[in-house]
Order: C-alpha cells, then sequence, then structure tokens
C-alpha cells in the first residue's frame, strides 16, 4: 500500500505552475511526478480537470508520451462535461499544444488547464519558454512531417493565442459550445 500513499502524496503536487523553478520543492514534486505511472497521473489530472470552475492546472512531464496524456485527458473531461461533440476537435488541439511545448520549450514540465463558461470551452498549454509561437504558413513542404501544429490549430480552433506569464507563457484554445436549453 505505500506504492498507492506515494501516488496520492504525487498526485497531490501535479498542480501548480508549468513553469520551472530551481528549488527543492519543486524538484520534489517533478521527481514524484515522474514517478507516476500514465494511469495514475491520468486519473488525479482528471479529478482536477472535470471541474469547470477550478482555476489549477495540472503539470505533465515535458516528454513525447505526455501529449498522449493530455489527449485522453481532454477527451475525458469533455465528455464528463457532456460536449461529445467536440472530443474530436479537442483532442486534436491538445495533442498540438503539447507537442509543441515539449518539442520547443525546453522546460521538464508543461501545464495543462481547461475551462469551461456559457458558450465556449478553453484548453490552455503552459511551458516554461517566454518565446511566443508564430503561424507560419508556407507552402507545402514535401515530406515534412511537421511544422503545421498551429497551421492545424487556426484553423481547427474557433480563436487561439498566447499569453506571456511571469514564468513562461501559455498557448491557448477555444471552442464554441452549444448550451443546451434548460
Amino acid at each position: 500500500m505505500a506504492g498507492w500513499r506515494e501516488a496520492d502524496q504525487a498526485s497531490n503536487r501535479v498542480l501548480g505552475t508549468a513553469g520551472d523553478d530551481a528549488s527543492a520543492g519543486r524538484g520534489l514534486a517533478l521527481a514524484a511526478l515522474e514517478r507516476l505511472t500514465a494511469d495514475e497521473l491520468e486519473q488525479a489530472a482528471f479529478e482536477l480537470l472535470r471541474d469547470p470552475a477550478a482555476e489549477e492546472e495540472v503539470r505533465l512531464p515535458s516528454r513525447p508520451e505526455s501529449a498522449g496524456i493530455a489527449r485522453r485527458l481532454v477527451v475525458a473531461v469533455l465528455g464528463a462535461w457532456e460536449l461529445v461533440q467536440q472530443l474530436d476537435v479537442g483532442e486534436l488541439l491538445v495533442g498540438e499544444l503539447v507537442a509543441n511545448a515539449v518539442r520547443h520549450a525546453g522546460g521538464r514540465t508543461v501545464g495543462l488547464k481547461m475551462a469551461r463558461r456559457p458558450g465556449w470551452v478553453r484548453i490552455e498549454v503552459r511551458d516554461s519558454s517566454r518565446a511566443l509561437p508564430c503561424l507560419i504558413v508556407a507552402a507545402e513542404r514535401g515530406g515534412a512531417e511537421n511544422g503545421h501544429g498551429l497551421v492545424l490549430v487556426d484553423a481547427v480552433s474557433d480563436r487561439w493565442g498566447a499569453d506571456l506569464l511571469p514564468r513562461g507563457k501559455s498557448v491557448w484554445c477555444e471552442l464554441r459550445v452549444r448550451e443546451r436549453a434548460a
């Protein structure tokens, strides 16, 4: 049972900003975060993200596999919010945003935050880099498998942008949703 207690304590530290901090507390939290299995991380993060009024974010290790975790989380949260019409597009968008943060930011963690307000869903990915992303629209590059992420985000989301934070940046996208009549 010690493993579960450690996982619970580590999942409590999944919260926080995505900016890297050299303090011992952040180092311990990152080490605990990296010891969680993907399932443990998803479960802890889902519990936080499914609250549409929550202000916190979840932190994910800055590794390629975190894009898959983020995709599954967004699908689960949108399902819990009964926004099934947004499942595919939400999954696609968060995958691109997390992949970009992992590929380009160079930090040890990325943050994921979701918010819902009347008529909108917002997906936000935070990282420790203060370099703002650029939308580069270029002619089709033969054989290129990357470089199209933000073009896709621009085409699929209803709006998107990036904000500088005290320690890094936030890249976000928003989707319009139809609210059910009560």
